[in-house]
């Protein structure tokens, strides 16, 4: 093994990756949109949970002055009250799941709208039921929680590093690596003393030192507008990503192995990239599935990442307490490295 060979690759792929100006801007400007866009949805004081239709009414500040509906409705916290002109446009509203629920404000007793099919519409109908019932009626004891309070975009920002992680590792060598063989610069690289465990190990650390320049680029870019709360170690914190990052780069590797058709890479890349996104709780939580649908995402390298992160980030647990991901992580990079060296081809 040479390192002075490996050092060529390695400096050869980080100047092809950063003289590529569209995906050098992309990497760094997707994830900053992402999370912009959650901090204005959710993190602003306005923000509406629920959506409530009002007619007749054709202004944006509805007046409920001479309307019959309870005070304690109006002034519900997260209700967004959208007036309308008349009927037939409010429940064109509704059908289309724009709204949740709609009110007629001009008769005597108001008149109510809602689907069947839709939770948020239930939801509203009971707390539009409950406004009617006398405030003595006792509706039991309230608890405060205790601690501090994990906003949205917290618990959200570990999802968007890992799924960034995640595509870069993905396209940025599988794809990659397959289209070098397909245009037969492989060919051209099985001509030199480079050996197949060089040129796999000069990719693997070029792919892992773009993932860590752009997490902390866009990690202090995010922490400077958003004010980005850790909780835990940034050392342990690092330590989680690194693993994430190698374990990522490892099924790159993987896929990258064989195959000379870029528009079946494609189709591979995106049929392990997007279970992982939906399976590994990068925007949701997953409380609630089918068991057989957490057993699946344990699988996913991603699903450890983020949880191993988010207990760093959002409750303080240290290393020893997220060693079970990390050495799930730890496993996934090994098998992937070890089947890709085996399997890897210059032609094939």
């Amino acid at each position: 093994m040479s390192l002075k060979r490996i050092w060529v690759m390695f400096k050869a792929r980080n100047y092809e990756f950063f003289r590529d100006k569209a995906a050098f801007g992309w990497n760094f400007l997707f994830p900053f949109l992402i999370i912009a866009g959650f901090a204005i949805i959710f993190g602003g004081r306005d923000f509406s949970g629920f959506k409530v239709g009002v007619f007749p009414s054709t202004t944006k500040q509805i007046d409920f002055t001479s309307t019959n509906l309870p005070e304690k409705f109006i002034t519900t916290t997260h209700l967004e009250f959208i007036g309308f002109p008349d009927q037939a446009t409010g429940l064109k509203k509704l059908k289309h799941h724009q709204i949740d629920f709609l009110i007629r404000i001009d008769t005597p007793t108001p008149l109510y709208w809602q689907l069947d099919s839709s939770p948020k519409g239930y939801l509203v109908e009971r707390l539009f039921q409950s406004a009617f019932v006398p405030e003595n009626n006792p509706y039991g004891t309230k608890e405060i929680v205790e601690g501090r309070e994990i906003r949205y975009l917290d618990w959200l920002f570990p999802g968007i590093l890992g799924m960034n992680m995640m595509f870069s590792a993905l396209w940025g060598v599988g794809y990659v690596v397959v289209r070098y063989r397909k245009n037969g610069v492989l060919k051209r690289l099985k001509a030199t003393p480079l050996t197949a465990f060089e040129y796999m190990t000069a990719q693997a650390l070029s792919r892992f030192f773009l993932q860590i320049f752009t997490l902390i680029v866009v990690w202090i870019g995010a922490d400077l507008l958003f004010s980005i709360h850790v909780e835990g170690s940034l050392v342990a914190l690092s330590v989680v990503f690194a693993l994430g990052g190698l374990s990522l780069t490892s099924v790159g590797l993987l896929l990258a192995a064989r195959g000379t058709s870029e528009e079946f890479t494609s189709g591979a890349l995106n049929f392990i990239a997007w279970p992982m996104m939906f399976l590994s709780e990068v925007w949701f939580s997953l409380e609630g599935a089918p068991q057989w649908v957490k057993g699946f995402a344990e699988v996913l390298p991603l699903t450890h990442l983020l949880r191993a992160a988010r207990h760093i980030m959002n409750d303080g647990a240290t290393l020893a307490q997220v060693s079970g991901d990390c050495l799930a992580l730890i496993i996934t990079t090994l098998i992937c490295l070890v089947l890709g060296a085996t399997l890897f081809s210059w032609n094939d």
